[in-house]
């Protein structure tokens, strides 16, 4: 009895539980069979929803790149066709710079038309005022904080336009690309980032490239002045990068816009009294108002201002690759532009110093984690490997056995 009832108690208790879980679990049963196709239904809606923003995600890079790469091409061409009638390249600068007053109204109307803001324009310029202070914008922090950006980003608007009146634009447009090269040795000296040896090796790529491109038509002439100029607008221009990175890094896309118009009237108010010296210096001869080439000048900075929207807001809304990516396609760009349209003809040694340069650029694209990445992907590959392996071993020994097996029981009789 004592045996029976040990082994009765178990059972009793095994069959409650035997005998409440189906009931319970039919109704869950019954209610999850309902919910099935909705769930289903659900999670294809999901994979969906997914796989439609991750495409639009790439269309609207591809897009980007393409908007940018097409943007800096148009105005370097742009600019080319302004020199042929109007040689004035201070003013061209100071005439696009202004332009930079059109981003923050720029701005509010897009904040407006896609998200209905209610603050006036005023009250939203006096928000993303903090970027200077939490007393806002003063004369003395209006100065302050413009005055080295805007004069850094005449000296590599200036350069920039100098090198093109003594090199191709794909010359100019390549070494301009060694910026990259110098925003990351300045970064590492400035700003303390990550030492990265392949960084380092892209570093010394863009020097060889700067050299080969100087020494294609010899030390000496318009070439090696190009060059020069070409190599001083990039390292304004990465000089600026790495200052507006100390300093308005963190910034959102509203204060950035608030900070390029900022400098706009800055250009406009302090720099105009440089063109004006030039032309009476008969440095620059700019002739009568009604003699200037103003579609060009219009065009000019119409495309140039497209451009630095589209790497400025690109920057803070998508990934800063693609702007990279964006800028070095304008380098075959341009080689296109000359060839097909002005017929140049370049030497081995360019084409061999704009290739480095462009290799180099692209070694600067790659993440800080490129290594351990690589290291991981090559570990995997490599695990897979092995079991493939060792599943087709497994599979031959099989295979072995059976037929020995399968001789075996033949040669029986036989015997």
């Amino acid at each position: 009895m004592k045996k029976h009832s040990a082994r009765v108690a178990p059972l009793s208790s095994y069959s409650t539980q035997v005998l409440t879980c189906p009931i319970s679990e039919g109704e869950d049963g019954s209610e999850s069979h309902a919910e099935t196709p909705g769930s289903e239904t659900s999670e294809e809606s999901r994979s969906y929803q997914t796989c439609t923003n991750t495409a639009l995600k790439v269309l609207g890079g591809l897009l980007l790149v393409l908007c940018v790469s097409s943007s800096w091409v148009g105005t370097t061409q742009v600019v080319k066709l302004t020199f042929q009638s109007f040689s004035c390249p201070f003013f061209i600068s100071w005439f696009s710079s202004n332009w930079n007053i059109l981003f923050f109204p720029i701005y509010y109307s897009g904040l407006v038309v896609t998200t209905r803001e209610k603050q006036t324009p005023i009250q939203k310029f006096r928000e993303c005022s903090k970027l200077f202070g939490e007393d806002g914008m003063t004369l003395k922090l209006f100065v302050k904080r413009t005055a080295p950006f805007s004069i850094l980003w005449t000296l590599t608007n200036y350069l920039y336009l100098m090198a093109l009146k003594k090199l191709t634009a794909t010359d100019v447009s390549a070494l301009y690309c060694c910026h990259k090269a110098f925003v990351f040795l300045l970064s590492w000296i400035v700003l303390k980032d990550r030492f990265m040896g392949v960084r380092i090796v892209a570093a010394i790529m863009a020097i060889t490239g700067i050299v080969m491109m100087a020494y294609a038509d010899g030390f000496h002439g318009d070439s090696f002045v190009g060059v020069a100029l070409a190599v001083g607008s990039a390292s304004t221009s990465a000089l600026y990068k790495v200052l507006f990175k100390m300093f308005l890094g963190s910034a959102n896309l509203g204060e950035v816009a608030h900070f390029l118009s900022t400098m706009g009237f800055f250009n406009l108010i302090f720099i105009s009294c440089v063109p004006l010296i030039l032309y009476f210096t008969k440095v620059e001869h700019l002739g009568s108002l009604s003699s200037l080439p103003w579609g060009y000048l219009c065009g000019l900075a119409g495309l140039w201002l497209v451009f630095n929207i589209l790497v400025h807001v690109g920057v803070v809304l998508t990934y800063p690759i693609l702007i990279s990516i964006g800028t070095l396609l304008s380098v075959p760009g341009n080689a296109a532009v000359d060839v097909l349209k002005h017929e140049v003809i370049f030497s081995v040694v360019r084409l061999a110093a704009t290739c480095i340069i462009c290799l180099g650029f692209l070694l600067l694209l790659l993440p800080e984690e490129w290594d351990s990445v690589t290291l991981r992907f090559l570990a995997t590959i490599a695990d897979k490997k092995t079991e493939e392996h060792g599943e087709e071993l497994t599979d031959s020994s099989v295979h072995t056995r059976s037929r020995s097996r399968a001789n075996g029981t033949v040669s029986i009789p036989l015997a």
